[in-house]
């Protein structure tokens, strides 16, 4: 089940109703839990059933880790924990990936292996909800927090509806004390909810779907080469879809957690305003950096053993954290190629300390903007990888771009327009607003200027109709 639907409208309107009516907070939690299990269930029912083994196993582990103090037993608990959770994941996402990569590594060295193809699914979210029961684990590992008392507690905090499939990624702390005590929206809470939710699907449907991602299908999809001008189209196309598209889902998420009483962390913060890159990635997919940062770069080390070291460990973060989005070397050089533009700030901003300047005078200067618009079009050129099916096309659309070679014009005068007016526009509202938040933004109008924007929203949605695709990170 998707946002974008009439069905989840509706599912949305029976859960509202079932979460305020006079039941006992336990009755109200068991309802949420079965409702983000059909919510699941409404994509693929078997898998449920790792969503099971995922939080039954963690569940115990994590209190037996809490608990432990021989510290020979803790390690084969915590081994256990990553073997049960990044064994699932690699199989069911890096299966086929890997079995690829060996075929051709013997063929290579001179073997006839030609094994049986796989046939894997792949469980939407799966490297979500496998990140959350990671930190938990490990958090217990640490003793970070105190374990979760309820079964249905973590079950809930593992497998809530809004956050499940897409994110935002929680950690224990920020979710599961909301469930230690019954919780209802406020009429507040309700406004902004439905405002929040509003907002992201008009992002998805009307910006993503029904003007870009047409653009970019497009221009990606071709069989030959492009003219420069939809090169450039097509990638700005892209990189404007997947920011309304999952900045879009993530709005959505956190509304639809408000409606119910619910907090969800921030996932988004205006990236394409970002001056740097550290700050783009403060900015973009936050509750995804805020792991890597956390349970990757800092316990390789982070930047307290040297300069050296803490280049290296800033490669390996973004090389993971490329891999994370698909199994594919594509999705490894677009993680690389955001660890070498690191690298440079870095020692850009070590040697000048300029770097730092421009992000904390970023508002007040010009220079600041320029700075940000040469970010935007280095992280546009990341985007050619990321989209690209494979490293000839990516070659190819970055000839095109630059202009060593010519093709022909795949998009239309009207798809260019789109494009020529969607991301300036863009563009000007994130550089405006990247210092404040929409929710804050709204309460400063008048509620007669609010009113109308609303309105539109709600109109473009309806003359967009139900949107078919799905999310982009349904697939990570």
């Amino acid at each position: 089940m998707v946002f974008n639907s009439y069905t989840f409208i509706v599912f949305f309107i029976i859960i509202l109703i079932l979460h305020n009516l006079p039941f006992t907070w336990k009755v109200k939690k068991i309802n949420l839990l079965l409702a983000s299990y059909i919510f699941y269930a409404a994509w693929n029912p078997p898998f449920i059933l790792l969503l099971w083994l995922s939080t039954v196993v963690d569940f115990f582990v994590g209190r037996a880790l809490y608990t432990q103090q021989n510290v020979a037993k803790k390690r084969l608990l915590l081994v256990v924990s990553l073997i049960g959770n990044l064994g699932m994941l690699c199989f069911f996402k890096y299966g086929t990936f890997l079995l690829d990569n060996f075929t051709l590594l013997v063929n290579t060295l001179g073997a006839d292996f030609h094994p049986a193809k796989p046939n894997i699914i792949l469980p939407a979210g799966i490297s979500f909800y496998t990140f959350t029961t990671l930190c938990y684990t490990i958090d217990m590992y640490h003793k970070k927090s105190e374990p979760v008392k309820s079964m249905l507690d973590f079950s809930l905090f593992v497998t809530f509806f809004p956050h499940l499939v897409a994110g935002p990624i929680v950690r224990p702390p920020q979710l599961v004390p909301q469930f230690e005590t019954e919780r209802s929206a406020t009429k507040k809470q309700l406004f902004d909810g439905l405002l929040l939710l509003s907002l992201g699907l008009f992002l998805k449907v009307v910006l993503a779907d029904s003007m870009l991602a047409g653009p970019a299908n497009e221009m990606f999809g071709a069989h030959s080469t492009v003219a420069a001008l939809d090169a450039w189209a097509g990638v700005l196309a892209f990189s404007g879809q997947i920011f309304f598209d999952f900045a879009g889902y993530s709005t959505c998420a956190i509304g639809v957690a408000m409606c119910l009483g619910f907090v969800l962390p921030q996932n988004f913060n205006y990236p394409y305003a970002a001056t740097g890159f550290s700050d783009f990635w403060r900015r973009w997919h936050i509750t995804l950096s805020a792991w890597l940062r956390d349970y990757l770069y800092i316990p390789l080390g982070g930047n307290r053993m040297g300069n050296g070291r803490t280049y290296i460990n800033l490669m390996l973060t973004m090389l993971l954290g490329g891999l994370w989005h698909g199994a594919s070397w594509t999705f490894v050089v677009w993680g690389g190629l955001h660890g070498v533009y690191l690298w440079i700030e870095k020692l850009v901003d070590d040697r000048t300390g300029r770097i730092t300047a421009l992000s904390l005078s970023a508002k007040k200067t010009f220079m600041g903007l320029l700075y940000a618009l040469f970010t935007f079009f280095l992280i546009n050129i990341t985007w050619v990888f990321f989209r690209a099916d494979g490293f000839t096309k990516a070659w190819s659309i970055f000839k095109s771009m630059f202009g060593m070679h010519t093709g022909e014009p795949v998009l239309t005068t009207l798809a260019i327009i789109k494009v020529a007016v969607i991301i300036p526009v863009m563009l000007v509202i994130q550089w405006l607003m990247r210092n404040t938040k929409v929710i804050d933004t709204a309460y400063k109008m008048p509620w007669w200027l609010l009113a109308i924007i609303w309105s539109v929203l709600l109109l473009l949605l309806i003359w967009s109709q139900e949107s078919s695709s799905s999310f982009i990170y349904f697939q990570f």
